[in-house]
């Protein structure tokens, strides 16, 4: 099943916001109705693709079939950017300034060499696609002449499954549910589950450093990656042949993260661990944001660590979105919100009971209150549902957005205030006061991420509202010492900020990579790093 064109996910989990919420969105943030309706599907003009009969015949040759060469309209504008913000509000206004000249389907890594190398002959821009899940354009991609999307959807085999080692091969299009059910065939999770896992893909997973909500005890993705296949322009790479070396730089780290930009994923090697027997969540409740930032950081740093850890502030507590299918909910009977952080904890029964009681007794000492299963489970079963609500706050004329950042523990104040601050300011200033709600989602004995979620009237032009309010947050990031991106990825909507987070110097030795690996610069351009 494809996702929404116009929104995320399956239509049939969309739900409309409930009159009451509206109600309050238009009464504290002056959100309107929707003057118009987004355009219809079969309305969209899509102009035809600019690729010439001798390279789509090249192109089909190189796919073993024209079959596996699509450039119907309904398919190239399934193809047509990510799923930000910006981006659905773009293409439901029937924008398709970044529509691909054609989708490609390979079947194989040597489907995809032969692929880059007609495009590379004829100077036409490849743009790996997975799920289609980017939020920071890394799906539309900047410069002159027509660009293909390579679909890897084809790819999605389970190569091999190593249980001696506990090491699975996954082709790149196979997605994130699907590689969970085979592995759970043999007993085995990868243990990812980011907020986009339903849709995602595992070679996404590794082209964008992605982090999973469990990842306080699976780890990052790019932490579980020990080999990586990638094509290129200039041939094949083959990393990683054990599970650490001294033999030099490891180049598996310029794949992971790349989005697309040195090279196309075409199989990715990593570690598994055996299936949890049980998963257990519960709430617990903080007075303040600093006390429940704390009482993390003492788990992460001095353990018990549990596989889930997240706090939510008091506004994106009280709002109701540390449990996301519980919007407009507050503190238990009655009581303030305060702050709610989650905890989780998956593994077999007995060592589930012995860390949950030892992180119990540190919670206590670090002034938490323990609200039961509930907040917990209500978590869990909504966890994948935030970008739903984000599609019905567009329907209701309300403009939503995330944004993520990460620095040390002892820098975790002062980001937070910065970011919000800078979000606050420029909006209240163009009109529109937001609502502006973070949580720490991921921890680690150093430091930890901040998402923040901001919701505000849509204004005349959302698109032009938005622009300087991004501009100001990732200036104010980048001033309070936070990276650019711990997970969403750099794509351009944050390619100058990378610039600056790794100086001058450090952008050239990457633009020399790419130059050696693409020196035709057909590979997602302008994505990553500026053209040149």
């Amino acid at each position: 099943m494809d996702m929404l064109w116009s929104g995320w996910g399956d239509p049939a989990k969309a739900a409309p916001l409930p009159d009451s919420v509206i109600e309050l969105l238009q009464a504290a943030l002056g959100v309107k109705p929707r003057a118009a309706e987004p355009i219809a599907l079969e309305e969209i003009q899509v102009p035809d693709s600019p690729l010439g009969a001798d390279v789509r015949q090249a192109l089909a040759d190189a796919l073993g079939g024209p079959e596996h060469l699509q450039t119907d309209a309904e398919t190239r504008i399934r193809h047509t950017r990510g799923k930000s913000t910006t981006d659905l509000l773009r293409i439901r206004a029937g924008n398709t300034d970044d529509t691909p000249a054609a989708v490609l389907l390979p079947g194989s890594h040597d489907d995809v060499v032969a692929v880059l190398a007609v495009c590379a002959r004829n100077g036409v821009a490849v743009v790996p696609f997975g799920g289609g899940t980017s939020v920071v354009g890394g799906l539309a991609p900047e410069g002159q002449g027509p660009f293909v999307a390579l679909d890897l959807r084809r790819m999605d085999a389970l190569l091999a499954l190593d249980e001696v080692s506990r090491t699975a091969t996954f082709q790149p299009g196979l997605r994130a549910p699907e590689a969970e059910a085979l592995l759970a065939e043999r007993g085995f999770t990868l243990g990812h589950f980011p907020q986009s896992y339903e849709w995602a893909t595992i070679g996404g997973f590794a082209a964008a450093r992605s982090s999973g909500q469990a990842s306080a005890g699976y780890g990052r993705f790019d932490e579980m990656v020990l080999g990586l296949t990638v094509a290129t322009p200039r041939g094949s790479l083959d990393l990683g042949r054990s599970p650490r070396s001294a033999a030099g730089p490891d180049l598996r780290q310029l794949v992971l993260g790349s989005e697309g930009a040195f090279g196309v994923i075409t199989s990715v090697t990593v570690r598994i661990r055996p299936r949890p027997v049980e998963r257990v969540y519960e709430g617990w409740r903080f007075a303040t944001f600093e006390a429940g930032a704390a009482a993390l950081r003492t788990l992460a740093q001095d353990g018990p660590r549990p596989t889930v850890l997240r706090l939510s502030d008091e506004t994106e507590t009280l709002i109701g979105l540390a449990q996301p299918d519980a919007i407009g909910g507050s503190g238990p009977d009655g009581a303030p919100a305060g702050c709610m952080a989650i905890v989780g904890f998956e593994g077999t029964h007995e060592d589930n009971a012995g860390r949950q009681q030892q992180a119990r007794t540190v919670l206590e000492a670090c002034g938490g209150e323990l609200v039961g299963s509930e907040p917990g489970e209500r978590w869990a079963h909504g966890r994948y549902s935030a970008p739903y609500l984000r599609d019905a706050l567009l329907d209701a004329g309300a403009f939503a957005e995330t944004l993520e950042t990460a620095t040390f523990w002892s820098g975790i104040p002062a980001l937070y205030d910065a970011v919000r601050t800078a979000l606050n300011e420029t909006l209240t200033a163009a009109g529109t006061p937001p609502l502006v709600m973070c949580h720490i989602s991921h921890v680690y004995e150093t430091g930890a991420s901040l998402y923040f979620t901001v919701v505000s009237a849509q204004g005349q032009d959302p698109i032009a509202h938005w622009t300087p309010v991004k501009r100001a947050a990732n200036d104010a990031i980048l001033a309070s010492g936070g990276t650019i991106s711990h997970h969403h990825g750099v794509g351009t909507d944050h390619r100058d900020w990378f610039g600056q987070e790794i100086g001058a110097l450090g952008t050239d030795v990457l633009q020399a990579v790419k130059a050696r690996l693409d020196p035709d610069g057909i590979l997602n351009p302008g994505v990553l790093l500026p053209l040149r």
